[in-house]
């Protein structure tokens, strides 16, 4: 089916997120959406899905107009999405979650489960996907939860295709499966419409490439066109994608970890007796699939958690930490970049400057006894500003008004300007353009070189082996290996479906 957007625009009040966009898929053909996170590409398919009503614009199949008030509409024209954040029930059976929404029946009116069945045997067959229609959805991998999503939507006789960031929580290993069952779909007919800010992935199996940048397509490409050329696209500038690191010298150890476990919020063990070293002068990379204890080793490193009473040790320069204090964790040397610094980095109501003051409004060099240094703050927040290249008019703007990237920079400044012997990076450049991916980077390896000891937890292979000089890949709560980072992708994705090295 071929499928075709004139001008498609849609508006968030003054927000314009997509720019009279035009794109044309012809059958049979995988089109990359490239961009940045928040350039509009996923903004564009809610459209196509009916999940958003565009403000102007036309979405055409095969040359006829269509009008799609919701996705109920969309899936009857042909049009099946696959979201980043899957839709499947847990308890549920792979046949039951496949036919949600569109139960057969049989003469009496009751659920028809062996018509169910019989339907994903034979997509699964047809495409290789070696799913079980009576395995529940909560005990597969989460490579095959992804399969049973692509069946659900082919089960309703889909013809064009959109997988929305699909690789965002797979290992390397499923990655490639994916991209052999995108091959395989293409080559059956099936239009594909891949959105995704992946380099590597768009070089790999995509027909063309269709780059936007705020809003709008800016330029297409073919996937022979290489890495730096196709980021140039999404971000308007010059980017040089290679991190320059000097040879490790390492010194102490600044942080050792002995035998800690955590519970997360339903009383598992989201940290199962994890133990390692990081030393001066290097960096000690956390990997692995998300969802599988990083968020919670990274909290009790800061205090935000506390491990399980009796569990093991935390020390920073050969002093016990404790279940201590947030602030005493801060105060002895620890720098914190979290996952999400919209929840937990920013206040996005709070001016640049007052973000800037968050860890240390209590004391020198921004107060004086209980009155705030403003003069101080403005000098620092200036300077700050210059040396983290913050995008802004001025120290006074909140810091919700900021871009992704300068919001980012915003935190890792913060962090970076107090005294630090031990910083933890936490998905540091998640939803930040490629130019401040490559400013970022160039700071934490900076930290590195300056003899500080480094923890960078992120789900980002690429981001993994570009800077770490040793890698710990957890796995449902453990560390199933420590190996140093000229270790294979093909090994640390083995590592990541939890295969000890």
């Amino acid at each position: 089916m071929k499928l075709e957007l004139r001008g498609i625009t849609k508006k968030f009040g003054s927000l314009v997120a997509n720019d009279h966009i035009d794109l044309v898929v012809m059958p049979g053909e995988i089109r990359s959406l490239l961009g940045e996170n928040g350039a509009g590409k996923s903004t564009l398919m809610n459209v196509l899905y009916g999940l958003y009503q565009a403000d102007a614009g036309e979405i055409l199949l095969d040359d006829k107009v269509q009008t799609f008030k919701g996705p109920g509409d969309a899936m009857a024209a042909g049009i099946g999405m696959v979201h980043q954040h899957f839709m499947l029930i847990p308890v549920f059976t792979v046949a039951e979650n496949v036919v949600l929404g569109n139960e057969p029946v049989n003469g009496i009116g009751a659920l028809d489960l062996e018509t169910a069945r019989a339907r994903v045997k034979e997509i699964s067959d047809r495409f290789g996907f070696n799913v079980d229609p009576d395995a529940l959805v909560e005990d597969l991998p989460v490579g095959v939860q992804q399969r049973v999503e692509i069946i659900k939507a082919l089960s309703r006789d889909a013809k064009v295709l959109v997988l929305d960031e699909p690789t965002a929580v797979l290992t390397p290993q499923e990655t490639d499966e994916l991209m052999q069952i995108m091959r395989e779909l293409a080559k059956a007919g099936t239009s594909i419409v891949f959105i995704t800010h992946k380099l590597r992935e768009v070089q790999a199996v995509a027909d063309k490439i269709t780059v936007i940048r705020q809003g709008k397509v800016v330029g297409e490409a073919s996937p022979k066109e290489s890495a730096s050329k196709l980021a140039t696209l999404m971000v308007g500038r010059e980017v040089d994608l290679k991190v320059d690191k000097k040879s490790m010298k390492t010194g102490s150890v600044v942080l050792s970890v002995e035998n800690i476990s955590v519970l997360d919020e339903r009383e598992q063990r989201a940290v199962d007796g994890v133990s390692f070293e990081v030393r001066a002068g290097e960096i000690l990379a956390i990997a692995g699939v998300q969802g599988n204890g990083q968020t919670e080793l990274a909290e009790v490193l800061l205090g935000l958690r506390t491990s399980i009473k009796g569990s093991g040790s935390i020390s920073l320069d050969g002093k016990v930490l404790g279940h201590v204090s947030v602030r005493h964790h801060l105060e002895a040397g620890i720098a914190y970049i979290p996952e999400d610094r919209n929840k937990d980095g920013l206040v996005s109501e709070f001016s640049i400057a007052e973000n800037f003051m968050l860890d240390g409004s209590y004391g020198k060099p921004y107060a004086k006894g209980i009155n705030i240094n403003f003069a101080e703050r403005d000098r620092i927040s200036k300077k700050l500003i210059q040396e983290f290249d913050v995008r802004t008019q001025s120290a006074a703007t909140p810091a919700g008004k900021l871009s992704g990237g300068n919001q980012q920079k915003v935190v890792v400044a913060r962090e970076l300007s107090r005294g630090v012997k031990l910083l933890i990076a936490s998905q540091p450049t998640r939803g930040v353009d490629v130019g401040s991916i490559e400013f970022i980077h160039e700071r934490i390896v900076a930290e590195r070189d300056a003899g500080r000891a480094v923890i960078l937890i992120s789900t980002e292979l690429d981001e993994v082996l570009a800077l770490a000089d040793r890698i710990a890949v957890m796995y449902r709560g453990k560390i199933v290996g420590i190996v140093d980072a000229a270790t294979s992708r093909e090994q640390l994705g083995k590592m990541m479906a939890g295969i000890a090295a």
